[in-house]
């Protein structure tokens, strides 16, 4: 078959690994940069250009779409599905996990439990911190990768401040309850094609709250109780994604979703769990392109 992966970073971890998988599959592999991806309808029909070449022959894609590139990137992928492309995440599913709010709102939908979460209201956000009983607050952008954008206050009184900064300068924003019991600690699942292939527990360093990797957090390989397998695979399910991280938090009242990451790193995960998570992506396309 020929794959398409998207990605702006041929030379990333991740890249590497589907390139390599494919190939060692036998299948014919290339990397597209979706921003010189150009899109057309032409006759009635969608099709794509890219550096001027007209884009054919492919039989799937693999997404690989930063957050900074979000837009034009999700715009990409639905471009491909409208010229009946198989791709291993939907272009709704990336859409729908870059907002915070939209991805909490379909999880809640299907009933997956999450910590407690309120959308920031500009004329209820004192009535909304009374709600958390002066413990400890998570305050986070909408939009965000890698930790960043998320705030941990003390008490609902020290986020005030926090709070109206961020109203005066117009932006959203969620308030979330910290799950003490968690000690600074995740589990990230990686789900491919309904299945969980791979997990790692991560804890953040000395003097942070934030467990990612990127922020000099550590990793080791857990297993995961059924529970927690059950609610990845489940919120997967729920996002519309073949292929994603889905980060847990183990409280005192059973596994919580904290987030859902349409475009997981690979690096960490395969050198901690020690599983080809890319070859599992790789087998997802060859059992839906039969």
């Amino acid at each position: 078959m020929n794959i398409a992966i998207l990605s702006r970073g041929e030379a990333l971890y991740s890249t590497k690994s589907l390139l390599n998988a494919g190939k060692a599959r036998n299948h014919s592999m290339e990397v597209l940069d979706p921003s010189y991806c150009n899109l057309a309808i032409e006759n009635g029909k969608a099709s794509l250009y890219y550096q001027n070449e007209l884009v054919k022959n492919l039989h799937a894609i693999i997404p690989r779409i930063g957050a900074s590139n979000t837009y034009y990137g999700t715009n990409v992928v639905r471009h491909f599905e409208a010229m009946n492309l198989f791709s291993v995440v939907s272009s709704e599913g990336i859409s729908n996990s870059r907002d915070k709010w939209t991805c909490f709102q379909i999880l809640a939908k299907h009933q997956i439990p999450v910590p407690k979460t309120f959308f920031a209201s500009y004329f209820e956000f004192e009535e909304q911190l009374k709600t958390f009983n002066d413990k400890p607050i998570i305050i986070k952008l909408l939009e965000g990768t890698h930790g960043e954008g998320v705030i941990l206050t003390e008490s609902p009184q020290n986020a005030l401040a926090t709070i109206e900064t961020l109203n005066a300068a117009g932006v959203k924003f969620l308030l979330q309850e910290y799950i003490e019991e968690a000690k600074g600690t995740d589990i990230r699942a990686i789900v491919v094609d309904g299945f969980v292939v791979a997990a790692m527990k991560r804890k953040s360093k000395a003097g942070d709250f934030r467990s990612n990797l990127h922020r000099g957090g550590t990793s080791e390989i857990i297993e995961l109780s059924s529970a927690e397998e059950k609610i990845a695979i489940k919120a997967a399910k729920a996002m519309g994604l073949g292929f994603c991280g889905v980060d847990i938090l183990q409280s005192k009242n059973g596994p919580l979703v904290l987030e859902i990451n349409s475009t997981p790193g690979l690096e960490g995960i395969e050198n901690t769990s020690g599983k080809n998570v890319s070859k599992s992506v790789i087998g997802f396309i060859e059992r839906n392109k039969k």
